[in-house]
């Protein structure tokens, strides 16, 4: 069992920059693929970055390539997300989730394990 315990949410005004934080308990990090989602209010839930399985490879949905960077830190066992250059269009709820499935760009339904959410609303 894999809890994950989502921190960094707050405010920001348009163009700035937040870093969200995802510690996991229970286990370390090692084997699972860690993903971030957001969810903007009356829309499905998103993909937005994974961290792979082994923690050297990274994947980014189209729209945050570039502004967005996902690592992990392995002795911590905690996932971030740097996010920069914040649209207000942006606003979300931001997820994190853990998933042990063998593909290399895993579905949102592969997720086992989810965090908390947390709001992060971009002002204009």
């Amino acid at each position: 069992q894999v809890q994950l315990v989502e921190s960094g949410g707050g405010l920001v005004q348009a163009g700035g920059s937040l870093r969200r934080s995802c510690a996991a308990s229970g286990r370390t990090l090692s084997g699972y693929t860690m993903g971030w989602f957001r969810q903007a209010p009356g829309k499905e839930r998103q993909f937005v970055a994974l961290s792979g399985r082994s923690g050297s490879t990274t994947y980014y949905a189209a729209s945050v390539t570039v502004r967005f960077t996902i690592s992990r830190n392995t002795e911590t066992s905690t996932v971030y997300l740097q996010m920069n250059s914040l649209h207000p269009a942006g606003t979300s709820v931001y997820y994190c989730a853990a998933t042990t499935s063998a593909s290399t760009r895993p579905s949102t339904p592969d997720y086992r394990y989810w965090g908390q959410g947390t709001q992060v609303p971009v002002s204009s």
